[in-house]
């Protein structure tokens, strides 16, 4: 009898591992239609130019605008005017706060909804103590090994100056569109949510035009070259159709103070210090969302066979690997609503115990999640009751843009017909865009970045030598012209 047993056993297991092997052969990138693109002219020494002298310009912004050098915005409005001279006679051009830029290009069928592709001109800033680690000075905009240097190459002045070159090129070869296609650029996306933020100033003024727009096109996702050694070479891209909200909270314990000679058990920093760690400890439940599998099945379909001998597998296998993936920072990031501790405050004085702590906790919201719900979990889970928790400002996460439009439609065509790749997977943004403040005029906001970069260089924005590689410019201006034409021209 146990002969026959080990007999069944292992032509079972011989049996799963031919149909696992068949399984993983059949695991491919899905099928795509290819389309036959059009040749798109590019002006590409132009945009070279262009965008070397647009970070040149110190377009830094500041939450107090007294410290902002206007100057500098001026004068990156007077590059844009002096290499795009058809865009500046043709186009109609509006200022909107202190720097903030619309183009409307009409279209010749009013009866269209407008298609926007928008963007920042500010930057962050490079601290100066910094200044020597780079390797070609951040505001030189120095084309040299390959890359445009600079702070702004990657975000956002190469998305920005491919949008006005794009349509300086159509412009060029004459094309009129029959959709209306607007431009809007701010100016201080880099501060969040500020009081004084440019991105809401432009959508209310396109929304008292009367404008109502079929779809928005920011920068969010990318063009991925993966490249990891027995595992996959690949490129893969994201698009955006949504982003984390965030909110900032204090939580906070007074206490009686005194002389730190004479401590009592718990100061109010260690009293606090035992809220924090309920936090920490205790984070929002990770989130096995329709977008995170459709991202990890499109990755899986793409290595190599032996990797695609596990991905097969991979719908019974993710709620397994759930726990595992929830304890990995970068993935546990896209799976729950985060939470950060990033400031504390104490005694002003080492010898003093302090009457008061405080820390600043900041959460990144997933879109099912609100502002209320954060404060609900913090309250909940901090086990001290008498800890007293604040809300210092926030933004709710945005809509969740619909897959099925002809925008989208536009952006998978596009991609898969330049850039010999599957169809671009829909994803939540980690990080704020200027996309969310257009929500009042469409539901339909993408976040895509048509250019090819590696994981090094896409994480260099806002570091130490950031640049852009001049490999592959040309596809990505391209694409904008191509995306212009299936949106705005004839059908």
């Amino acid at each position: 009898m146990k002969k026959y047993a080990k007999i069944a056993v292992g032509a079972a297991a011989g049996a799963l591992l031919i149909g696992n092997t068949v399984k993983a052969a059949l695991y491919r990138p899905k099928i795509e239609e290819v389309p036959d693109l059009p040749i798109e002219d590019v002006n590409t020494d132009r945009y070279i130019k262009t965008l070397q002298e647009a970070i040149r310009c110190k377009t830094v912004s500041n939450s107090d605008e007294a410290l902002v050098e206007w100057e500098e915005f001026e004068k990156l409005h007077k590059v844009f005017e002096e290499q795009y001279h058809l865009l500046h006679k043709t186009l109609e051009k509006q200022t909107v706060g202190r720097a903030g830029l619309i183009y409307i290009w009409r279209g010749k069928n009013p009866s269209l909804k407008p298609i926007a592709l928008i963007g920042h001109q500010d930057v962050v800033p490079v601290q100066k103590e910094k200044l020597a680690d780079w390797k070609y000075p951040p505001f030189d905009g120095v084309l040299a090994d390959g890359y445009i240097w600079g702070r702004g190459a990657t975000d956002m002045k190469n998305h920005v100056v491919g949008i006005l070159e794009s349509v300086e090129t159509l412009l060029e070869e004459g094309f009129e569109p029959e959709r209306t296609v607007i431009i809007s650029l701010g100016y201080n996306e880099e501060l969040l949510d500020s009081e004084l933020a440019s991105a809401p100033m432009l959508s209310k003024a396109l929304e008292e035009q009367g404008f109502q727009l079929e779809s928005v096109l920011d920068e969010g996702g990318a063009i991925l070259d993966l490249d990891v050694k027995h595992v996959i070479h690949k490129r893969l891209a994201g698009v955006g159709i949504a982003e984390k909200g965030y909110c900032d909270f204090e939580i906070s314990v007074n206490a009686k103070g005194g002389h730190s000679a004479a401590p009592p058990k718990h100061s109010a920093v260690g009293i606090l210090s035992k809220a924090i760690l309920d936090l920490e400890n205790h984070p929002f439940k990770a989130k096995l969302t329709p977008e995170i599998k459709n991202i990890v099945d499109t990755i899986a379909r793409n290595t190599e066979y032996s990797v695609r001998l596990v991905g097969s597998n991979l719908p019974m296998l993710l709620p397994v690997l759930k726990p595992v993936l929830a304890k990995i920072p970068p993935v546990a990031s896209v799976m729950r609503t985060t939470t950060a501790v990033t400031m504390t405050q104490g005694s002003p004085q080492a010898n003093v115990l302090p009457q008061r702590a405080a820390a600043t906790v900041n959460f990144r919201i997933l879109p099912g999640n609100s502002i209320a719900d954060v404060e609900k979990h913090i309250r909940r889970v901090i086990r001290n009751k008498d800890i007293d928790v604040k809300l210092l400002g926030g933004n709710e996460p945005s809509i969740v843009s619909p897959v099925d439009t002809p925008t989208m439609d536009a952006i998978k065509k596009i991609c898969v017909g330049m850039f010999n790749m599957s169809s671009p997977v829909p994803f939540v943004v980690m990080g704020a865009t200027d996309a969310r403040h257009y929500q009042n005029v469409t539901d339909t906001i993408y976040r895509f970045s048509p250019f090819v970069m590696s994981p090094d260089i896409l994480m260099l924005a806002h570091g130490t030598d950031e640049r852009m590689p001049v490999e592959g410019l040309e596809n990505g201006i391209a694409f904008f012209k191509r995306y212009i034409r299936a949106l705005a021209g004839e059908k």
